[in-house]
C-alpha cells in the first residue's frame, strides 16, 4: 500500500478490525519510511448484481432507484433515511451472501415488502400498491386484509 504522504510502497499494519457494517476490514497502517499513519479499507471483490425484469430484460441493481421508490412510499412518515439505507444494505448483503448475481424483480420486491412490513405498515401498502400494480380498490383491500391477518 503506497503511503499518501511520501509515496513509499511499504507499510505495516498497526490495527485491523471490521468496518462499521461488517462488509469490509478497516486497517490502520504506518509507513516504514516516514512513519505517517493512514487508514485503508479492504473489501471483497463483488460481482455486479443484475435485476431480471418481468419482460425478460436485465438491468444492473440500482441502489438509488430502490431508494427513490422507498422514499416515495415513506413520504410524510417518520422514517429516517438511514433506516431505508440499512434496509437496502440488508437486501444487498443477503443476495451477495447467497452468491446471487441475478435476482428477479419480483423476488427483489418481495424482499423489500417483507422488511418494510416490519418498519411501517402504511409505507408497506404504498410500496405494494406500486410494486404489485393494483388495478382497483379490491386489490388494495385484499392486501390490507392480508396484512392485517399476519
Amino acid at each position: 500500500m503506497r503511503c499518501p504522504k511520501c509515496g513509499c510502497e511499504e507499510s505495516k499494519v498497526v490495527d485491523s478490525r471490521p468496518a462499521e457494517n461488517n462488509d469490509s476490514i478497516r486497517r490502520r497502517r504506518e509507513c516504514v519510511s516516514c512513519g505517517f499513519r493512514f487508514t485503508t479499507y479492504e473489501r471483497r471483490e463483488e460481482l455486479p448484481l443484475v435485476v431480471r425484469k418481468h419482460d425478460g430484460s436485465k438491468e444492473p441493481f440500482d441502489r438509488e432507484k430502490l431508494m427513490r421508490g422507498l422514499v416515495r412510499a415513506t413520504v410524510k412518515r417518520d422514517i429516517p433515511i438511514d433506516v431505508l439505507d440499512k434496509l437496502i444494505g440488508d437486501i444487498e448483503s443477503e443476495l451477495r451472501d447467497h452468491g446471487t448475481t441475478e435476482v428477479d424483480s419480483s423476488a427483489l420486491g418481495e424482499m423489500v415488502l417483507h422488511r418494510l412490513a416490519d418498519i411501517d405498515k402504511v409505507a408497506y401498502v404504498r410500496f405494494a400498491s406500486v410494486y404489485r400494480d393494483f388495478k382497483d380498490i379490491e386489490e388494495f383491500s385484499a392486501e390490507l386484509r392480508r396484512l392485517s391477518g399476519e
